[in-house]
Formats: C-alpha cells, sequence, structure tokens
C-alpha cells in the first residue's frame, strides 16, 4: 500500500497550493516561511505537543520545501524562459499574480515534489527524502523548459571558479560570492557542524536547528551580503549528532561527529554549487544536495556498522 497522503485528495490539492503560492511569493521567501514553521513546531514538541506543525506545515504540503521552494525555483526557470524575469535564477524575488501560467507551473511542481516525496518514504530511501526531490526537481524544471543540466563552462573545469574572480564578462554566476572559497567553507563547516549539534544535545531535536538556519536566511533575502547559508551544515550536524548518540558514543564524541557532518554538508554543497549552479541559468540548490547527501552517508554508516541507527528510515535497516 502507497502512504496514506498519496491517496487523499486532500494533500494533492494543498500539495498544488502551495507549490503555486511558492511561484507567487519566491522560493526564498517560502523557504524562510519553512523555517519559522520548523522552529513554531518543534517548540510546540519540546513543550509536549505533537509534531504537526512541523510535520504537516513545515514539512508538508503547504511550506515544505519539495513543494513550496521547488514551486519557486521553477516558477522562476519557467518565468525567465518566457521572459517574464529577468534572471532564471532568482529565487528571492515574488512571482506575483500578473502571470497565471507561472503559479500554475509553480502548482505543478508542487504536485511532482510531493509525489516524488511520498514514494521515496514509501520505500523508506535513506536520506531527507524532501531535500532529494528538492534537488531532482531542479534538475526536471531545468529539462522541461529547455536549459541545459550542467550550462555553459568558460574556465578550464566546472571546478574553476577563476573567470568570476577575474571579472570577466563570461564568468560563472556564483551562489554565494562570499561562500564559496574552500577554506572558509570548511570553516563555517566546522561552526555549522557543532552548532547543529549542541542543539540536538540541547534539545533532542534533530530539525530545530533546521529550522532556525532557514529563518535566518530573511537577512539574506533583505539584501544583506556576507550572511552564510548553514542549513546544509547544521542539519547534517545534527543528523550526525543523533546517529552517533544512538549508537552509544559520549557527548564528546557526538560532538566531533557533528563537526564531520557539517564540513561534509558544507563541501558537498558547494561541489554541487560549482557543477550544477554556477554555469546553469535556474536554481538548482546546492544545500538541498548536499543534505540529501549527508543523509546517506548516514545511511552507509549503518550499513557497515559504525553507527547503530539513523534519523531516516533506512531500507528497514
Amino acid at each position: 500500500m502507497v502512504t496514506e497522503a498519496l491517496v487523499d485528495p486532500v494533500f494533492w490539492l494543498a500539495s498544488f497550493a502551495g507549490g503555486a503560492f511558492g511561484a507567487a511569493i519566491g522560493g526564498l521567501p517560502a523557504f524562510i516561511f519553512t523555517g519559522l514553521a520548523v522552529i513554531a513546531g518543534e517548540a510546540a514538541v519540546i513543550a509536549g505537543a505533537d509534531g504537526n506543525i512541523t510535520n504537516l506545515i513545515g514539512f508538508g504540503p503547504i511550506f515544505g520545501p519539495h513543494i513550496s521552494f521547488a514551486g519557486g525555483a521553477a516558477g522562476a526557470a519557467y518565468a525567465a524562459k518566457q521572459g517574464y524575469l529577468e534572471d532564471g535564477k532568482d529565487i528571492l524575488s515574488p512571482l506575483g499574480t500578473h502571470h497565471t501560467d507561472v503559479l500554475l507551473v509553480g502548482g505543478l511542481f508542487g504536485l511532482f515534489g510531493f509525489a516524488g516525496t511520498e514514494l521515496l518514504n514509501y520505500i523508506q530511501f535513506g536520506t531527507d527524502n524532501i531535500a532529494l526531490m528538492v534537488f531532482v526537481s531542479a534538475i526536471v524544471h531545468r529539462l522541461a523548459f529547455g536549459y541545459s543540466i550542467i550550462g555553459e563552462v568558460y574556465g578550464n573545469s566546472v571546478f574553476d571558479m577563476g573567470p568570476f574572480e577575474r571579472g570577466e564578462e563570461n564568468a560563472p554566476g556564483i551562489w554565494l560570492p562570499w561562500q564559496y572559497k574552500w577554506s572558509g567553507v570548511t570553516m563555517i563547516g566546522i561552526i555549522g557542524g557543532l552548532v547543529g549539534g549542541f542543539t540536538y544535545i540541547a534539545t533532542g531535536s534533530v530539525v530545530l536547528i533546521f529550522g532556525i538556519s532557514a529563518a535566518s536566511l530573511v537577512i539574506l533575502n533583505a539584501g544583506l551580503d556576507n550572511f552564510p547559508v548553514t542549513h546544509h551544515i547544521t542539519l547534517p550536524g545534527a543528523v550526525g549528532a543523533v546517529s552517533a548518540d544512538m549508537t552509544g558514543f559520549s557527548p564528546t564524541v557526538v560532538m566531533l561527529v557533528a563537526l564531520a557532518f557539517g564540513v561534509f554538508g558544507a563541501l558537498f554543497g558547494e561541489v554541487i554549487e560549482r557543477i550544477f549552479y554556477a554555469h546553469g541559468k535556474t536554481h538548482v540548490d546546492p544545500p538541498a544536495a548536499a543534505i540529501a547527501a549527508s543523509g546517506l552517508l548516514a545511511t552507509l554508516l549503518v550499513a557497515v556498522g559504525v553507527f547503530s541507527g539513523t534519523f531516516w528510515p533506512t531500507f528497514g535497516l
């Protein structure tokens, strides 16, 4: 039997609305609301309530990133192709209501994200399937609207950011100009991993720090540069921490595992940025890919016996 949500028309209707709403208000604003909903939901859980705010609002059909953020990113890609928007990577700007076809695209990609995530959850694919579907959805919208999957590479390789650093006309479009050098990415990985690990130790919540990191992007959306993006660092840190904790490691080791997972998330995100984001013309989300990869890493470590369990359901392991 498939998941209950997949056979419930309410979830399909809500997912269409969530994707269209993400397109209307913009992908990043929608994701900020994800963070706020998760903070509220996890605070309620800590206070003794159920997890419905987190699961059905923050990660559900209204603000689940696989639905609202992915719908916003697809809407921006489509709007740029139609000439409604100058930059297909622009996930900050609301797309409004003048072009109903953009909202329809957002809604359809919301349905795609919902269905894909539910199917992956049904087979217990061993990672954060919401994050995985955000990444998959971006590849699909590039194919659907006639964009190159990688884009046009002007440097020596996809990893060469020299044209950007020299200010060349055809330079790649860096995701975060203040967060792409390997040393800085590694350092924020250390910091964010430890923050994620300690937040898990202090609260018992794996996803609270994700909500905090996501909500903090309101500062970036306001146009302030130099603000780090960390949800692909802090969440892997917390996932590593819970795996280490479930295995019976000491709190110090739990923190060190969180540090390692934070660095992994940070570096993997930058790899994805250079391969899929920098040279392309639409938004392929580096954090989503990094979160999904960190979940698969935890699953692999369960499979080989390093961990006794992890946060995501893992093929019955």
